[in-house]
């Protein structure tokens, strides 16, 4: 027989919000990754989500509400495009980096005058920052830069000891990490790509501008760093079914079958890849393989995000 998963119910939710009161780290899903929770309020809580992941000190935070007034409780400016977004978007997977207040703690900003806030569309999460009452601060519950969890399994592997409870709500619907946009300027900036594609955001509100790097110390979004959600196993992006040559592999691939230890055929539309990718690759790697050969997405804007995070995990 198969193993039953215990998905989490009301009182787990009402335990684990109050050990996010009491300043604990926790676990839990979102519609995008699992992410690894704590007060966005309390400093101290917010460095054990530092200390848990090995997270660099220049990567801020993404901020987890229920709520647009609790969103706009943290930030000093609100634009007409945060509305216009926000009544398209949320809830759901796009986070708006916008000028905070003075009381969010600069520890979960990176020292930055900006913090990112999103409202996640998955019943768990919104339950339990509501029996908290807090806003909850939650990157990725997994070590830094390796694959992003998409289930609870994941989360235990990688985090163990390190977090106070975890949240099951099973798979993830959306699979990879939240779009990112700035509001804090002149012109509404595309900080990271994701599942909300820049087409949509346009269509809300007109042209954005793209992010470039500008050496800044600190990111004004998370998943900027130049490798990023990588598996232990190497990762080579291919074309044509051509694999590495020498040793043994998996093979993730839409149209270019080829002959790998491990094939795993992806979907071809965007949003179904998205949802598997993260886990498939969990699969992959568990296996302790040579390499990890992914046929290169289409050259799309709807695969833009799905090409980033490949492009990142593949960098070396």
């Amino acid at each position: 027989m198969g193993k039953r998963t215990c998905l989490s119910n009301a009182a787990d939710i009402a335990k684990a919000a109050a050990l996010i009161r009491a300043g604990e780290l926790v676990a839990f899903p979102t519609e995008t990754v699992y992410g690894l929770g704590a007060n966005a309020l309390d400093p101290a809580a917010i460095e054990k989500i530092y200390a848990a992941k090995g997270r660099p000190a220049e990567s801020p935070l993404i901020v987890h509400v229920d709520s647009v007034e609790m969103a706009r409780s943290l930030a000093r400016e609100w634009p007409a495009k945060a509305d216009a977004l926000a009544r398209r978007f949320w809830p759901g997977p796009l986070t708006l980096v916008l000028p905070k207040r003075p009381h969010v703690p600069d520890r979960l900003t990176a020292g930055l005058d900006t913090v990112g806030v999103r409202i996640p569309s998955n019943s768990i999460a919104l339950a339990l920052i509501h029996e908290a009452g807090v806003p909850i601060a939650a990157p990725s519950a997994n070590v830094f830069a390796k694959i992003s969890p998409t289930n609870a399994h994941h989360v235990r592997e990688a985090m163990g000891d390190h977090v106070a409870m975890v949240l099951d709500g099973g798979a993830t619907a959306v699979g990879i990490e939240s779009t990112v946009l700035s509001l804090a300027g002149v012109d509404a900036v595309l900080l990271r790509p994701g599942m909300v594609t820049q087409q949509q955001i346009e269509e809300a509100i007109g042209p954005i501008q793209l992010a470039i790097s500008t050496g800044e110390s600190a990111h004004r979004s998370p998943g900027m760093h130049r490798r990023h959600y990588s598996p232990a196993t190497p990762l080579v992006l291919v074309e044509d079914g051509k694999l590495p040559s020498g040793g043994c592999g998996a093979y993730l691939w839409i149209r270019q079958s080829a002959d790998a230890a491990l094939s795993i055929q992806m979907s071809g539309d965007p949003n179904a890849y998205a949802a598997k990718l993260y886990a498939a690759l969990h699969d992959a790697d568990a296996q302790h393989f040579d390499w990890i050969a992914v046929e290169k997405p289409p050259q799309d804007p709807a695969w833009a995000a799905i090409l980033d995070r490949l492009e990142r995990a593949a960098a070396r």
